[in-house]
């Protein structure tokens, strides 16, 4: 974990800068008030520019944060991203069922890393962490990826399954330093980080 050099603040209020239900109930489990609201980033732009996928989803992370801080100057602000790497290439959310079912057979029998990038910032503070998990995918046929596929439904999750619900069985192996941030928010981390800044957990 990266705390950028800056004067103490506690921050009186959080925001999420995300619309994802799965962040939002993430957040939820501190037990702390807080507001979710869509950040300004043109993804697609920082796609294209960022190759490297840690690099990319530290980025991404940053930009969503920031581009709150001049609507939210009170307030500590979370931002985070998440991405497979998979031999070279970056796999995010799926757009179809195809998508999803070419995704999974790609990795199948495979290892890959799911990053989960984190950023907070609050006033001339910003903080940063990064999550690499390992998966181990099973072997797996075509006709058993396009059932979990109807079954799961994950075209909103970043390489194509849902670990929290069905998507276990798609694995042997899963090696992370913190569970949550599979889900999509590294929540033993920013723990850390709000307690830093004075929030108040549990």
């Amino acid at each position: 974990m990266i705390a950028d050099t800056g004067r103490s603040a506690r921050a009186s209020n959080l925001v999420l800068a995300s619309t994802s239900t799965y962040r939002r109930m993430l957040v939820e489990r501190l037990g702390i008030p807080f507001r979710c609201r869509a950040p300004v980033c043109n993804e697609s732009i920082l796609k294209g520019e960022e190759s490297n996928p840690g690099q990319l989803a530290e980025r991404l992370a940053y930009t969503k944060a920031s581009s709150l801080v001049s609507e939210e100057l009170d307030a500590a602000i979370i931002g985070c991203d998440q991405l497979v790497s998979f031999q070279g290439q970056i796999f995010g959310k799926p757009a179809t069922f195809a998508q999803a079912v070419d995704q999974l057979e790609t990795m199948a029998g495979e290892t890959h890393e799911l990053i989960t990038a984190l950023v907070v910032i609050s006033g001339e503070r910003t903080y940063r962490h990064t999550n690499v998990t390992k998966l181990q995918m099973r072997p797996l046929s075509r006709a058993a990826i396009e059932r979990y596929v109807a079954a799961d439904q994950p075209l909103d999750c970043a390489g194509s399954y849902k670990l929290e619900s069905r998507g276990i069985v798609l694995f042997d192996k899963i090696e992370t330093d913190d569970h949550t941030a599979i889900t999509g928010l590294p929540l033993i981390a920013l723990t850390t980080i709000l307690r830093d800044l004075g929030f108040d957990i549990p």
